[in-house]
């Protein structure tokens, strides 16, 4: 995760550590803490971001990229959108399957 969206507090939900500078990991925070995250993102200079929903979060996801548009930053483009599924250990140890959406926007 980067310093900037760690340092504007947002948790990203995520436990397997992985970590993107230009991505922004949607978990359980408000849907504004993830639109800002982005417009800072965004506003340093970074061509694109991605934003990453998995499970429960993949309609936030959706929210913050339609709110981004609609509302603070009306020239953002989507240049993709990617959707899958993930094999997640789980805390007993077994594997469970957890579909995520990965959507790209920039300028």
């Amino acid at each position: 995760m980067s310093d900037i969206v760690a340092s504007a507090g947002i948790e990203d939900g995520f436990e397997d550590g992985e970590g993107d500078p230009n991505m922004v990991r949607i978990g359980k925070k408000p849907i504004m803490n993830y639109v800002v995250a982005c417009m800072t993102l965004l506003n340093t200079g970074v061509a694109d971001v991605m934003v990453r929903g998995r499970g429960q979060s993949i309609t936030k996801a959706v929210e913050v990229v339609d709110m981004l548009r609609r509302a603070f930053m009306k020239n953002i483009r989507i240049h993709s959108v990617d959707i899958g599924t993930e094999e997640v250990k789980r805390e007993d140890g077994s594997t469970a399957s957890l579909s995520m959406i990965e959507i790209i926007v920039g300028h």
